[in-house]
């Protein structure tokens, strides 16, 4: 079924325009990854495929945000998920369970 324009436009925002929560939730569960670990960890778990840019654009400015810590291992580049990463992981879901939650049931249960 072919779903319409509106629809793949809120799955593209809600999707590649907002990739550092799917970053953060892939390093949330996984040790330390590089970064093609992590577009490929985000490819398996979500069904999406990022830009191979788009995704270290989207890592490089968590790093420099402090969302993500940048580590050598073995002269390799991982990135881990630091306190305020988890925090605004935390903060996001809640965001989005509260904007579904007014969508399905309306004020009353906002």
């Amino acid at each position: 079924m072919k779903q319409s324009r509106a629809y793949e436009r809120l799955v593209r925002k809600l999707t590649t325009e907002v990739l550092w929560i799917y970053v953060a939730r892939v390093l949330l569960e996984s040790h330390p990854l590089k970064a093609y670990e992590i577009k490929k960890r985000i490819t398996e778990k979500f069904g999406m495929r990022p830009r191979t840019m788009t995704t270290y654009t989207v890592i490089y400015r968590m790093s420099r945000e402090g969302l993500l810590k940048p580590v050598k291992v073995d002269g390799d580049v991982v990135y881990e998920l630091t306190e305020a990463g988890r925090r605004a992981l935390d903060d996001a879901i809640r965001f989005l369970e509260k904007v579904v939650d007014y969508l399905r049931y309306g004020s009353e249960r906002t």
